[in-house]
């Protein structure tokens, strides 16, 4: 496309975003069609009187896009998005369900997982693995078709905070906080339904309720979560059914809302009639002393918890406090949507939470935590990152000029997988963060933390140079 000259002279914010954007309105009008290459870097910044700089900027966010496709020595061009090709090696594709990849490289440190990290829970699970096959052996062989009240009174016991325990009669078990969070939206909304995330959070479940005909609709947050102004704002004029909060330990920003901030989002949920889902699984790891958000709204708030951050992932174990009127929904939206809780992993999870095992657990895996998070403040000194006592990951900003999608593609050519930015945003967002998410509790060894997060502090430290060289 050598006659092809963006005009870049309407728009605001910097040149590089609206260099940016004019490529990808090109794209989609077809003026730039699949297949076609894009002018060299250093020409087209002769051709517009900008710096090679800028022009490489507005390329690489166009890559992060999933618009462009680019390989050294042969120049940029524009990707078929029909086309179902993996993309090249070394290149990373944002998808339709996330940025991450399907089947990560076996040889790859894994920096983009936060489940609990192996501090032998084998052996406890093992041991109760052993008794329930002993004793239920009619139950393994069939269908879950009881449902003791050990059940729920494992779920009541794990989502008792700071003096608040649920009543078992409004527990719903599920195979882990996600499947309960689809079960939760399922129930007590309709195709169509708008539903309230932040900009960055456990954007999945974003995904997973489009998915199923819901609209996500985003709100603004601060360092203390989301902004009661906002949400007010989007209450009033949007009219959602649903609002999904992670008001501890927020995921990925950290941040913790205040007592007095969840006094307002409760106030505001009850004018406006809105739902909450809170999110309370990275809750369970810290000491916060912070009432729950479902205490100030009992009537119209979900509180979800489970075991994969705290205990282990692979026993899918999560639960719902529910409003007393959606119980029965929520439960029979959970087998509808899920097929049913096995019988092995949900007594598995009781059994786990009742015997003081997952308590035991949780206290192994927190001191790893600790233990990797005291690697990461050595490796990572000097440079700026939010980070929490217990919590098994970081909220790297990333220094100039590297962008977070080409800091992800330059840590996977270096062995590192870690979540991008864009893995986070529940819908199309102009706000850009400048941060990759590091977690550090999936490697087996200590040893490997520290690996990884070296070559992460020589990229940040070396910058992008010899890497932005496409074009």
């Amino acid at each position: 496309m050598t006659n092809w000259l963006p005009d870049i002279a309407a728009g605001d914010g910097p040149i590089y975003a609206r260099l940016a954007d004019r490529i990808e309105q090109d794209i989609s009008a077809g003026i730039l069609p699949a297949g076609a290459k894009l002018p060299p870097q250093r020409d087209l910044a002769y051709d517009l009187g900008v710096t090679v700089g800028t022009v490489g900027r507005a390329y690489a966010l166009v890559r992060e896009r999933g618009l462009l496709s680019g390989e050294v020595g042969r120049g940029t061009y524009v990707r078929d998005r029909g086309a179902a090709a993996p993309a090249p090696a070394g290149e990373i594709s944002p998808l339709t369900d996330g940025t991450r990849l399907h089947d990560a490289p076996g040889e790859k440190l894994r920096f983009d997982s936060t489940a609990a990290p192996e501090v032998g829970q084998s052996d406890d699970i093992g041991v109760l693995l052993g008794a329930i096959q002993r004793e239920n052996p009619a139950d393994l062989a069939s269908y879950t078709r009881r449902f003791p009240q050990s059940w729920f009174a494992a779920g009541s016991a794990w989502l008792a905070r700071n003096g608040f325990r649920p009543s078992p009669e409004y527990i719903v078990p599920t195979l882990g906080v996600h499947a309960g969070v689809m079960a939760v939206i399922s129930a007590a909304t309709a195709p169509g339904d708008g539903i309230v995330f932040e900009h960055i959070t456990y954007s999945q479940l974003a995904r997973g309720a489009r998915l199923i005909g819901r609209r996500a609709m985003l709100v603004a947050a601060d360092g203390d979560g989301v902004v009661p102004d906002d949400f007010e704002r989007l209450c009033a004029q949007r009219h959602p059914k649903m609002a999904f909060l992670m008001p501890t330990a927020q995921n990925p920003t950290l941040s913790i809302m205040p007592e007095a901030r969840r006094r307002q989002i409760a106030e505001i949920a009850a004018r406006h009639n809105v739902l909450l889902v809170e999110d309370d699984l990275y809750g369970a790891l810290t000491d916060d002393p912070t009432p729950l958000l479902t205490e100030f709204a009992p009537d119209r708030t979900f509180l979800v918890g489970g075991l994969s951050k705290s205990v282990a992932a692979g026993v899918r174990g999560g639960w719902v406090l529910c409003p007393p009127h959606f119980t029965d929904r929520v439960r029979i939206a959970h087998k509808m949507t899920t097929g049913g809780l096995p019988f092995v992993l949900a007594e598995l999870c009781a059994r786990l939470v009742l015997s003081g095992s997952a308590a035991a657990i949780r206290t192994r895996v927190i001191a790893e935590i600790n233990a990797r998070l005291a690697l990461a403040r050595d490796a990572l000194a000097g440079f700026d990152y939010l980070s929490q006592p217990n919590i098994p990951f970081l909220w790297l900003a990333l220094p100039e000029p590297w962008l977070s999608g080409t800091f992800k593609n330059a840590a996977f050519e270096q062995g590192v997988l870690i979540d991008d930015e864009d893995e986070f945003k529940a819908g199309r967002t102009e706000q850009v963060f400048h941060r990759a998410r590091i977690g550090i509790t999936v490697p087996r060894r200590r040893e490997d933390v520290a690996r990884g997060l070296a070559v992460l502090r020589d990229l940040l430290e070396g910058g992008r140079a010899g890497y932005d060289s496409f074009g």
